[in-house]
C-alpha cells in the first residue's frame, strides 16, 4: 500500500468514527427532547428490564425520522444498544464488565481505557466520547449510594451491584482527566482447590491452610496491591464450618459467602457532605465483639482498627482472619506496629508482643513476573517464643517458601499444632502422615 493510500484510509476511518459519534449524539439529544432525565430515572427505578423496554420503544420511533433514514437496520440497532448501555449501564465499559476473563478495568480519561486479563494489562478499543459522558457513568454508580463526586469530594469509593469495587478520582487531583478503576470479582469465590488448579499454591499448602482454618488458627494474609489477598481470604473463609457465626468487616464489601449460612456482613461508611455520619472500620470491629461472633474477618487492616483486631484474636475469638499490605512476612510486625500507634500510644515492645501473641500464621501472597499470583511464604510463631519481656530476633519461623529458581516449594518443618490434629478429630493419623510424606 502506498503512503498516500494509507494516510487517506486513516483520514477516512477517522471521519467515519467522528460521524458515528455525531449520529449517536443526535439520537441522544432527540431522546432527551422527548423524555426528561427525571422520567428516565423513574424508568430505572422500575428495574433495568422495564426501563430498557420503555426506552427501546421510544428510540425506535425516533429512528423512523427522516434524518436517520440513511442508517442501516444493523447500525440503528447498534446505536440503540450503545445508548441503552450509556443511559442504563456503564456505556463503553459494558462489554468489559460482561467479559469474565477481565479482572480489572482502568479508565485514564475518556479516550484511554485499559483492562487486565491473566495478570497483564491491555489497551481497549472502547472509549467515552467526552469527559461529561464518563462523569455521567460514574454518577450513575455512586448516586444510589448517597455518594457524590465534585470539587469538594474529588475521590470516591463505591461498588457495583455485582460487587465489583469502584474508585474514581477527578481533577484537580487527577492531571489526566477523570480516572475510573473497577476491580471485578467473581460471583462465587474461588475455593482452595480452584487456587491449586491455578497454580497459586500446591495441594500440600492448601491442606495446611485448610487445617489451619479448622484448627482455629489466627491467620494474616500479607502481600502487595493486586497480589490476590482478598481472593485467598475468600477461599480460606469457605473452609469455616457452617455451625459458626461469622462477622465480616470491610471498607468496601468484597468478600463472597455464597455457601455459608450464618454470615453478618458489615461495611464502613464515609462521612457525608456535612462531615457527619461516618463509621470507621475500628467502630465496626469494636461493635462486632458485642455481636457474639465465632470468627471475625477484617477485609484489610490499614489503620487504628489493628489494635482492636489483635485484641479480639487474643481474647476468645480464635480463628480470625485479616489481610494487610506488606512486601514480606518480616514487614508485618513493623506495619502492624505503626497501625496500632495510630489509635493508641503504647510502647513498641508491648505492641510487638501483642502482635506475636495474636498471629499464629502469616501467609505471603505475591504477584510474580508475568502476572501469576502465588503463595510465596508461610511463617508461624517460632517454638519457644517468649511473649514476656523484650523480644530478640525474629519471632516467626518459615514453614514453607517458594523457590523461584527451582520453581517449587521448599518445606522446613510443619507447625507444631499439625501433630495434634488427630486428637482433635480434624484429621486422621494416616492423613497427617501422608501429608508429611509429600513435603519432601
Amino acid at each position: 500500500m502506498r503512503l498516500d493510500e494509507y494516510l487517506e484510509r486513516g483520514v477516512r476511518y477517522g471521519e467515519e468514527a467522528e460521524q458515528s459519534v455525531d449520529v449517536r449524539q443526535q439520537l441522544q439529544d432527540a431522546l432527551h427532547e422527548q423524555v426528561s432525565s427525571e422520567r428516565i430515572a423513574q424508568f430505572v427505578a422500575l428495574g433495568r428490564e422495564r426501563a430498557e423496554r420503555e426506552l427501546r420503544a421510544i428510540l425506535a420511533q425516533i429512528l423512523k425520522e427522516r434524518r436517520f433514514s440513511a442508517l442501516t437496520p444493523e447500525r440503528k440497532e447498534e446505536l440503540v444498544e450503545e445508548l441503552l448501555d450509556l443511559m442504563l449501564g456503564l456505556g463503553p465499559l459494558e462489554s468489559l464488565l460482561e467479559d469474565d476473563t477481565v479482572t480489572e478495568i482502568m479508565v485514564n480519561g475518556p479516550d484511554r481505557v485499559f483492562f487486565e486479563r491473566d495478570g497483564r494489562i491491555f489497551a481497549s478499543d472502547e472509549s467515552f466520547s467526552s469527559e461529561e459522558e464518563l462523569r455521567l457513568v460514574i454518577d450513575r454508580i455512586i448516586s444510589p449510594l448517597g455518594r457524590r463526586l465534585d470539587e469538594q469530594s474529588p475521590i470516591v469509593n463505591a461498588r457495583l451491584p455485582q460487587g465489583h469495587r469502584v474508585n474514581a478520582v477527578i481533577p484537580p487531583l487527577s492531571l489526566v482527566g477523570t480516572v475510573l478503576t473497577i476491580r471485578k470479582f467473581k460471583a462465587s469465590a474461588y475455593t482452595l482447590e480452584d487456587l491449586v488448579g491455578m497454580q497459586s499454591m500446591s495441594p500440600e499448602v492448601a491442606q495446611l491452610l485448610r487445617w489451619a482454618v479448622l484448627r482455629r488458627i489466627n491467620i494474616a494474609v500479607s502481600g502487595g496491591t493486586g497480589g490476590g489477598k482478598t481472593t485467598l481470604l475468600n477461599a480460606l473463609s469457605r473452609e469455616i464450618p457452617h455451625d459458626e457465626r461469622i462477622i465480616t468487616i470491610e471498607d468496601s464489601a468484597e468478600l463472597r459467602f455464597d455457601t455459608h449460612p450464618h454470615v453478618i456482613r458489615l461495611e464502613a461508611r464515609m462521612e457525608n457532605a456535612e462531615g457527619k455520619g461516618g463509621v470507621t472500620i475500628r467502630d465496626l470491629v469494636i461493635n462486632s465483639l458485642r455481636m457474639r461472633p465465632d470468627r471475625i474477618i477484617v477485609g484489610e487492616c490499614r489503620g487504628a482498627e489493628a489494635i482492636d483486631m489483635l485484641q479480639a484474636m487474643t481474647t476468645g475469638h480464635d480463628g480470625s482472619l485479616t489481610t494487610l499490605h506488606a512486601n514480606s512476612p518480616a514487614e508485618v510486625i513493623p506495619r502492624l506496629t505503626t497501625m496500632v500507634r495510630y489509635g493508641m500510644d503504647l510502647p513498641i515492645e508491648a505492641i510487638e508482643r501483642q502482635i506475636v501473641s495474636a498471629l499464629d500464621l502469616i501467609v505471603q501472597q505475591d504477584r510474580l513476573t508475568g502476572g501469576a499470583r502465588r503463595i510465596t511464604q508461610i511463617v508461624t510463631r517460632a517454638a519457644g517464643t517468649s511473649l514476656a519481656g523484650q523480644m530478640h530476633g525474629d519471632p516467626f519461623t518459615t514453614v514453607v517458601r517458594w523457590d523461584r529458581e527451582q520453581e517449587r516449594y521448599i518445606w522446613n518443618e510443619a507447625p507444631e499444632w499439625v501433630a495434634g490434629l488427630p486428637a482433635m478429630g480434624l484429621a486422621t493419623e494416616s492423613e497427617v502422615e501422608a501429608w508429611e510424606h509429600n513435603l519432601h
